[in-house]
């Protein structure tokens, strides 16, 4: 089944399908030969039995769904198909092999044989059916492990390619600034560096593995107000520029990811998808993006129905492309015949719709979509009967056992022990209460963009696709010898109270209570954390308070366990719960990568990406505020987290000594190179993650009293020790300085090495001297470490 399809014969055929030929020179010679309607048909996509199959899965989706005639648009080409797989549950292979068939359909009734560029999700793993449910993102954050991400990303781009798909919808780089908002377990935390480094590493892997990777939320949907999603944010332009778009800047910088998602939201009064100074100025005239930017679903048209800006589709369409968007997504709405009819009639140049098709063409030509020998049918089913959908079925593995490894990886790497009186590890307890909600639920550790949760919840009945053994069961397999006794207690967020008797009473019978809490992901107010499920405050969904306040009432000791996709406060569990174990929705692996933790078969190694709040209704915080945003004497309200950004535990100890630095002053061009000994001075091995933060005493405007530059992991035997060296160029320093512009200052700063942003363990003072210096998106983004053994005592 090949996709050679026969064109009209003209001269320019040659240099379009000839990959001889430079990209440029193709491309060229392609738009020449176009119509009009040809042109603005690759400027949109398709989202085919969404609206009968796939459920509300966007903002507004019915308000904007229309009836789309398939067989009138496509002698004219189509640019995309949306969600081939992340609509309806299908087989792989028969997916694999519908793709294959509707992209041979798409080339071979256009003129000039373009088939169309198909993108799905893979924001927590590839959104299909049988496809591995890897951590959400906010677990990536708590490994605080680029390369373990990046691997995994890698490992998700290599499934997308093998059933024909070009284009992966994340990684979200929005900045954590209210964990009221219910995406938080879309993004990777708090931090703008460590959202920046983990994201820049997914998307090395997912392009890696030939995926067109998008960014995502370009920029500032995360700081909405009130954590509501799609508010308005209203954040100016230095949180802007020093917290919310640094991620984006990195990734384009180092990642090479092709593509980039507008925000839904507006900020002081200016949408995204209508920022030309942000879409056209800075993205591509200052940083040099060429890929495409493409419309998140229905945001053009969103100009007209919730912003106001835009009077009619004409309208909506010529603002957005204007400003910057090249692809409208999901369906044909604005970039249609309303384009087409203004082009014509000259209300918006024609130039414009041929620079967004340009980058389009040249994204297809780089991915191979022109060659002439380019064949839609995945290699995994080269010598298939495709006419048998009983021999294709399970011909395609999307979730074999290097998947599943990784993923228990990335889960193990991810779990964060809050607290722990030496309860923990468990030791062979004879009876466990497993208590709790989430204590024997199959789905409490996918997020809201994995399938099960995302789609199959639509589809009652259909399997889940993929092995998904609950707490429950990895506790049977880690403590065979335990008698396991589960209650539930109260629903997530049902409120009932009838069962937490109970489970008291399961308790006081128990040598342990593990009371398993937190979330149930789902989309717009069907869950508890996702798009669309924001917290008015963060206590904990429901009657689950209730309950882990009773349990604390007994004598049994109590381990608080957390599934969730957000960070809640915990009331008296902070101070009386035995040990807390904290995951944030950790995958199909998770359960038993908390099983390893409480058994110690695992030793924890996971860090906060974002603080756990000590009261529910202290947001928005973030460690990364300014003395003001802190605790003080002239305010009752204590923000004060009860764990820190950056904090975890271990089963064994660290000990850190002997910093030195190389220099004391070095020019505002400079650099520090720093020094010390990280100690395992307990009794097994471990993994420290050593955290770099920076303090600017005195700066030409507020900065936050800390913030992170750099951080290493450090894996160390009992009694082993490593000289870790870190090099901190003046550039990390730099800040946006009351002209606007990106500048470091000469002047005084504190580096703090820390095991966390409220447990400082080496502080040294280094001055920057010289004239004050200007930078840009040059700039050096990185510290760099270093580790050499030190030989035993």
């Amino acid at each position: 089944m090949n996709a050679n399809v026969a064109v009209e014969n003209t001269p320019e055929k040659s240099l379009w399908n000839d990959p001889t030929v430079s990209v440029t020179a193709r491309v060229d010679a392609l738009i020449d030969a176009m119509t009009l309607q040809e042109k603005t048909a690759q400027l949109y996509g398709v989202w085919v039995g969404a609206s009968e199959h796939g459920g509300e899965v966007a903002p507004h989706q019915h308000d904007m769904e229309e009836a789309v005639d398939l067989d009138a648009l496509l002698p004219t080409g189509l640019g995309q198909l949306t969600r081939p797989f992340g609509t309806v549950p299908v087989d792989p292979a028969l997916g694999a092999l519908s793709l294959a068939r509707t992209q041979t359909r798409i080339a071979a009734t256009n003129r000039f044989g373009i088939p169309a560029l198909a993108h799905d999700e893979c924001l927590a793993g590839f959104a299909a059916w049988g496809a591995t449910a890897y951590p959400v993102p906010l677990s990536w954050g708590a490994t605080f492990d680029p390369d373990t991400v990046r691997r995994m990303g890698a490992a998700i781009g290599r499934d997308m390619r093998a059933v024909g798909v070009h284009q992966g919808l994340a990684p979200v780089l929005d900045v954590v600034r209210d964990a009221r908002w219910g995406r938080v377990e879309e993004t990777i935390g708090e931090d703008p560096y460590l959202v920046g480094t983990i994201g820049t590493a997914y998307v090395q892997g997912l392009e890696s593995a030939g995926i067109v990777a998008t960014l995502k939320h370009f920029v500032g949907y995360s700081a909405s107000r009130a954590g509501r999603n799609l508010a308005p944010s209203s954040v100016g332009p230095r949180e802007r520029a020093d917290v919310l778009l640094p991620p984006f800047e990195m990734a384009i910088r180092e990642s090479g990811a092709r593509s980039v998602m507008n925000a839904y939201t507006d900020t002081d009064g200016m949408p995204s998808a209508a920022d030309e100074d942000l879409l056209t100025g800075l993205l591509r005239d200052t940083w040099g993006f060429d890929g495409t930017v493409v419309a998140d679903y229905f945001a053009i048209a969103f100009l007209t129905t919730l912003h106001g800006i835009a009077a009619d589709w004409v309208g909506a369409a010529g603002t957005a492309l204007r400003a910057g968007i090249d692809v409208e997504l999901p369906n044909v709405k604005t970039y249609g015949e309303p384009l087409t009819e203004a082009v014509a009639d000259g209300r918006i140049p024609e130039a414009l719709v041929d620079r967004a098709l340009r980058r389009v063409l040249t994204q297809k030509a780089m991915l191979g979509l022109l060659d002439p020998d380019w064949n839609p049918l995945p290699a995994a089913l080269d010598g298939a009967d495709l006419d048998d959908p009983a021999a294709l079925r399970g011909r395609i593995d999307l979730d074999g056992p290097e998947n599943r490894a990784l993923a228990r990886t990335v889960a193990e790497e991810a779990v964060v022990l809050l607290s722990n009186d030496g309860v923990l590890p468990l030791a062979r307890p004879r009876r466990i209460a497993l208590l709790g909600p989430n204590a024997d639920e199959p789905t409490a550790v996918l997020g809201c963009y994995s399938f099960p949760q995302h789609i199959g919840v639509r589809h009652p009945g259909t399997p889940l696709g993929i092995e998904l053994p609950t707490l429950r069961d990895t506790l049977a397999a880690e403590f065979p010898d335990a008698e396991i006794t589960v209650a539930r207690g109260t629903g997530i967020d049902d409120g009932d109270l009838s069962g937490i008797r109970g489970a008291a009473q399961v308790a006081r019978e128990a040598d342990v209570a593990l009371v398993v809490l937190g979330d149930r992901a789902g989309l717009f107010g069907r869950g508890t954390s996702g798009e669309g499920c924001d917290a008015e405050a963060l206590v904990l969904p429901g009657a689950q308070q209730h309950l882990l306040d009773t349990l604390l009432d007994l004598e049994t000791p109590v381990v608080t366990v957390l599934l969730a996709g957000r960070p809640y406060a915990l009331g008296r569990a902070v101070e009386e719960s035995a040990a807390i174990v904290q995951s944030f929705f950790p995958g199909e692996e998770g359960t038993r990568a908390i099983a390893g933790v409480l058994s110690g078969r695992v030793n924890p190694s996971g860090r906060l990406p974002v603080s756990v709040p000590h009261g529910p209704g202290s947001q928005p915080t973030t460690y990364l505020g300014a003395r003001l945003a802190h605790a003080s004497e002239v305010s009752n309200i204590d923000p004060t987290p009860a764990f820190a950004f950056g904090h975890g535990l271990s089963y064994t100890r660290f000990d850190w000594a002997d910093l030195t630095v190389d220099v004391q002053e070095a020019p505002t061009d400079g650099e520090f190179t720093l020094a010390f000994t990280v100690r395992n001075s307990g009794g097994r091995s471990g993994t420290e993650v050593v955290q770099l933060y920076l303090h600017d005493p005195v700066a030409s405007v507020v900065q936050p009293v800390q913030r992170l530059v750099g951080y290493t992991r450090v894996e160390l035997a009992p009694g082993e020790a490593r000289r870790v060296r870190a090099t901190l160029p003046a550039d990390v320093a730099s800040f946006t300085g009351r002209d606007g512009r990106r500048v470091v200052e000469p002047g005084e700063l504190e580096v703090r090495l820390a095991a966390s942003s409220a447990d400082r363990r080496l502080t040294v003072r280094v001055t920057l001297t010289g004239a004050e210096r200007h930078v840009d998106h040059t700039r050096r983004l990185h510290a760099t470490f270093g580790q050499d053994p030190v030989a035993r005592a």
